[in-house]
């Protein structure tokens, strides 16, 4: 494969939605036999264990963003803003706010996700941001 070909299949993978990133997943599972679990860190010592999550929090560029709450008198508004983020349909972004908490954006730069999150807090919805 060459590198502009890799660059091309990098810019069509970034465009997916969450959910149809799921679903890739679930057919490469399939496909090749294998079952993709996420990777396992190793703490390196007790004293440096507690000082790494307030270093990596402070250091993070890209964050996860999930759903965690949406009020039930809230939800229209919060629907219409995950199919502004995410690009899905009205019925999947309908499931994917009745099944909170739900993650929206694997990665997201932090202007992006703090705007994610200022959209959705507005709607009435809760949003966590975790640092990558």
């Amino acid at each position: 494969m060459s590198k502009k070909s890799t660059d091309e299949l990098v810019d069509a993978l970034s465009q997916l939605t969450v959910l149809e990133m799921a679903q890739l997943k679930s057919l490469l599972e399939e496909k090749w036999g294998v079952k993709a679990a996420a990777p396992v860190a190793v703490a390196a010592a007790p004293a440096a264990g507690a000082a790494a999550p307030a270093a990596a929090a402070a250091e993070s560029t890209d964050f996860q963003v999930t759903l965690t709450d949406a009020p039930a008198d809230k939800k229209i508004g919060i629907i219409k803003v995950v199919r502004e983020i995410t690009g899905l349909g009205l019925k999947e972004a309908k499931d994917l706010v009745e099944a909170t908490p739900k993650e929206l954006k694997a990665s997201a730069p932090k202007a992006e996700a703090e705007d994610i999150k200022k959209k959705i807090e507005a709607a009435g919805g809760k949003v966590t941001l975790k640092g990558l």
